[in-house]
């Protein structure tokens, strides 16, 4: 089975673990802070933050952007659930709006639209989520949510190095979260990250992910102990450094990808939007005429380990029935929930994969011969 991700660990993240191990330091320690340094550099913003993984990084943010019990926060139905389960870990209430179906991202005109329904003002911040490696209209966002008063935070899970007009995502709102779980673009196993260029949020969320304690045994809130380790840490440092070549390795398969898949019109392969640098977490093709489950059967049977991110639309999951609002219809992650699959095209595809793709779409029964 050729692998929907794979992680690239080498040689260096071996060594380096090694090192931390034969140090006796296991725990949060000066690798932490290494790897914070690091990564602050990578995104180009003031603090990063390391936390043990990307949905702790969310609430952390969340709690460093004053959220809390009774607010209001707008993100995309069409994304991980970890996202909106932090909302509502953090006390408050998810909003939905719709997203672009060119983009699969979060709606600028669909969040004003919200805003301005927002006649209580109980909504205080809004998370774009930068789905599979694209970052999502920044500039319209942050200019929508500097007009509302309210609080912007990147979810950028899955957008590591990727680019908006030049700058990476992690600058561009109040605070921005990272996941280093096994499957993304640099990973740690687990591990997440939260940025900031605000210097009071930084030091609110090293208190909150510390159990509450600005200074040994003295806590001045009930906080979590979201901290990461050495041993992760050690792992980033290394994955860093070849995050980059990481993200072309993936950008060329994906373009080798689109030559492919130009043969069928029933697949829309993925676009790259205007001033974006899509670093392809994942490589997601809508497939119409009714055909997306039964490709996807086949695909795996024969042995493309393709899957589907995400099917079902958060307002629709079970767990939300009696948590969120009744009724709701957002078309078009509905319409995408319908059509999407991801496809393999992380740095370790060889030729010969590329080649079992191939034969894979050439034997599909819905091709018209």
């Amino acid at each position: 089975m050729i692998p929907i991700s794979r992680p690239n660990i080498g040689k260096e993240e071996k060594d380096a673990v090694m090192k931390v191990l034969d140090s006796g330091i296991i725990a949060s320690g000066p690798k932490v802070k290494e790897f914070e340094k690091n990564f602050a550099e990578y995104c180009g913003v003031k603090h990063a933050v390391a936390v043990s993984n990307g949905t702790c990084a969310i609430h952390a943010a969340l709690h460093g952007c004053g959220i809390k019990k009774g607010d209001k926060v707008i993100t995309t139905p069409f994304t991980f659930i970890a996202t909106s389960n932090s909302i509502i870990h953090a006390g408050a209430e998810p909003v939905f709006v719709d997203v672009e179906e060119e983009s699969f991202n979060i709606s600028p005109d669909k969040l004003e639209q919200a805003l301005k329904k927002d006649i209580f003002r109980k909504i205080k911040a809004v998370i774009p989520v930068h789905l599979y490696g694209q970052v999502c209209q920044m500039d319209k966002i942050t200019a929508i949510a500097q007009k509302y008063g309210i609080k912007v935070i990147e979810d950028a899970a899955q957008a590591h190095g990727a680019k908006f007009n030049g700058k990476k995502a992690g600058v561009f709102g109040d605070a921005a979260t990272f996941s280093m779980y096994a499957t993304k673009n640099m990973a740690t196993g687990e591990g997440g990250m939260v940025t900031t260029n605000n210097d009071g949020i930084a030091e609110k969320i090293r208190i909150f992910i510390n159990h509450g304690m600005p200074k040994v045994y003295y806590h001045t809130e009930v906080g979590y102990n979201y901290r990461t380790t050495d041993l992760e840490a050690a792992i980033g440092v290394e994955q860093l450094k070849k995050l980059d070549g990481f993200n072309s390795k993936r950008k060329e398969n994906s373009h080798r990808m689109n030559k492919l898949l130009a043969l069928y019109p029933f697949i829309k392969c993925p676009q790259q939007m205007p001033g974006r640098d899509h670093i392809y977490h994942q490589y997601t093709i809508r497939v119409s005429d009714g055909l997306r489950d039964k490709l996807l059967e086949h695909l795996n049977a024969k042995g493309v380990g393709a899957k589907i991110f995400y099917p079902v639309p958060l307002h629709k999951q079970p767990v939300y029935l009696n948590l969120i609002k009744k009724n709701q219809s957002f078309p078009a992650a509905e319409k995408l929930a319908s059509e999407v699959i991801s496809l393999p095209v992380h740095p370790l595809l060889t030729d010969a994969d590329f080649v079992e793709i191939a034969e894979a779409f050439k034997t599909f029964d819905g091709v018209k011969k």
